[in-house]
């Protein structure tokens, strides 16, 4: 079998297994599809190596038959359209069994399912009982359809792989936390005696703005932690030394102003895998609680599950992005080549939820 077909096939495969959530939808486009053509009968297929397997329809009790049997197979051979006015008269149907009996087809309208790397998996059709025709508005707003329906199970395959990567992303972050979070977050490495080993930029940052205080290593920071939540810090490194990873929202008050912070704190493990100190971070999440606040006023699901799912899933991203990027300025990537992979794989990642969460969005 030609490598083409068979990615094909592989293709329709991973459309068949799919969990569909967006099924109200697409059952929603066959029936647009059936009232813009005046049909009874609509219906989406995905064409298998021997099986048409009908996923959606309107009007139509089958839910698979033979592919040589099935219009949709000649469907996917064309690059746009597939129609036939009369069965009856065309002699490569009038003796279908579609045509002589049950669903008794006279009259069919079809346009691919194709993907953007030109894979035609199956189609979107019209069928009636009567003879017809299908003006060339009607066409192309079924083309359209076609090309909606595409774009949803490209959603909905696009996120189940998503979901799976994510675990190993997750996996990947714990990892990756004892060095450095992110560099869109306040980290810092403290010892078993609270002495500053590593920190990144962005906490000296805010800590000379707050405090007037340049930290370096070696300083302690209880020297520069705030009186109010000093119990609270030494309590949760206390934790942490002790095995426990710690994570916890909190609304902090700096200078008159108030932020909300996503807090960690994690052990410190050396290359033994020994708890040497405190992996602390620091992320400012004020304007995610702002706008999960604002969320609760809407009922949109679709804008709120795609805020929702788009915050959760870059964040492990976002972090082991910075990550890298710290550990490619020091030096890591000339001695770990796994590193490089790593970060080649996490663009990927990053650049699929970016087109999953502007599909949300159609």
């Amino acid at each position: 079998m030609p490598l083409k077909e068979l990615e094909s096939l592989e293709a329709v495969n991973r459309y068949l297994t799919l969990e569909i959530s967006v099924a109200d939808r697409l059952q929603k486009i066959v029936k647009t599809a059936a009232e813009i053509c005046g049909t009874p009968t609509a219906l989406i297929a995905l064409i298998s190596e021997d099986t048409q397997y009908i996923k959606f329809n309107q009007g139509l009790d089958f839910t698979l038959m033979p592919m040589a049997d099935a219009f949709c197979n000649h469907t996917i051979l064309e690059p746009d359209f597939f129609v036939v006015e009369d069965t009856l008269n065309d002699e490569r149907f009038n003796n279908n069994p579609l045509v002589t009996g049950n669903p008794n087809i006279r009259f069919y309208a079809g346009v691919p399912l194709t993907t953007d790397d030109g894979y035609n998996l199956g189609s979107l059709c019209v069928i009636d009982q009567i003879p017809g025709k299908i003006g060339a508005v009607n066409l192309k707003m079924l083309k359209m359809l076609a090309r909606h329906v595409i774009n949803l199970f490209d959603f909905e395959s696009g996120l189940a792989l998503l979901k799976q990567q994510f675990i190993q992303t997750k996996q990947t972050e714990i990892k990756l936390r004892s060095f450095f979070e992110s560099s869109t977050s306040e980290h810092i490495i403290i010892d078993r005696e609270y002495i500053i080993l590593a920190f990144n930029k962005r906490l000296r940052d805010f800590i000379y703005k707050e405090y007037h205080i340049t930290i370096k290593k070696g300083m302690k920071i209880t020297e520069f932690v705030g009186k109010v939540y000093m119990q609270d810090f030494i309590v949760n490194c206390n934790r942490a030394l002790a095995g426990e990873q710690v994570r916890h929202e909190r609304l902090m008050q700096f200078g008159g102003t108030s932020i909300w912070c996503d807090i960690d704190y994690n052990p410190a493990k050396n290359s033994e895998g020994e708890i040497i100190g405190v992996s602390f971070n620091s992320t400012d999440v004020t304007d995610r609680i702002v706008q999960q606040n604002k969320l609760l006023s809407h009922q949109d699901s679709l804008t709120k599950t795609a805020f929702l799912q788009s915050h959760e899933l870059r964040k492990p991203v976002a972090n082991i992005k910075g990550i890298l990027a710290l550990l490619q300025m020091e030096g890591y990537f000339e001695n770990y080549g796994s590193l490089q992979k790593m970060e080649k794989a996490t663009n990927v990642l990053d650049e699929r939820i970016r087109a999953i969460v502007e599909c949300t969005r159609v």
